[in-house]
């Protein structure tokens, strides 16, 4: 099985543990999907380290990895409700509503690649020396880039080729300016704005 295959897989047993879930918290008799959860986690476990993952199956592996994060800490919360009863109303409402990403930020991070610690998620970056023949990491960088601006709410300008025309332009700039081999770009939330920083790699 391919890297591709087995993320796909990862993909399939996440949204199926999802349902597993749903379906625990609705019956008082089902018990938890622990033998799913820890097919899960092993295979999250497998690529936690992204060396054997390419620029794509690496930022695919990480979206994975944070929607893992952010259900998990909601199904955690859910069990100990359910656990210890319902003691206020927020906790009711809890109880039975869905699982909505944008509303429920995890508490811990799991297994994430490139995070800087376990509750901060490091800035997605990517080293360049050549934007227009490498061009895989120049669309996982937009890609990164328009997801962090719209999580932040703001408007994203520009397609793929103005922004891979930009950053040869730039990358080719820093290069002569700092005589370096290449210039290492990220994605990161300053002030409330999503910023591109780029910085000379000797």
């Amino acid at each position: 099985m391919t890297i591709d295959e087995e993320l796909s897989l990862l993909d399939s047993q996440l949204r199926r543990l999802k349902i597993e879930y749903e379906i625990y918290f609705s019956n008082p008799t089902k018990k938890p999907p622990t033998d799913v959860e820890w097919k899960v986690l092993a295979m999250l476990r497998k690529f936690s380290d992204g060396g054997r993952l390419s620029f794509s199956q690496r930022f695919r592996y990480n979206e994975l990895a944070q929607r893992y994060a952010i259900y998990s800490d909601l199904w955690r919360k859910k069990s100990r409700i359910r656990e210890e009863g319902y003691r206020r109303p927020q906790d009711a409402i809890l109880s039975v509503q869905g699982v909505r990403p944008e509303e429920h930020k995890p508490e811990h991070q799991v297994y994430g690649v490139g995070h800087k610690s376990s509750n901060e998620e490091g800035p997605f970056s990517v080293q360049c020396s050549d934007a227009t023949a490498e061009r895989e990491k120049v669309e996982q960088l937009y890609k990164a880039l328009v997801t962090a601006k719209k999580k932040a709410g703001e408007s994203v300008s520009g397609n793929l080729d103005s922004f891979s025309t930009f950053l040869q332009k730039k990358t080719d700039q820093l290069r002569k300016q700092h005589s370096c081999e290449s210039v290492v770009y990220s994605v990161e939330l300053q002030d409330g704005q999503v910023k591109l920083k780029a910085k000379a790699k000797a």
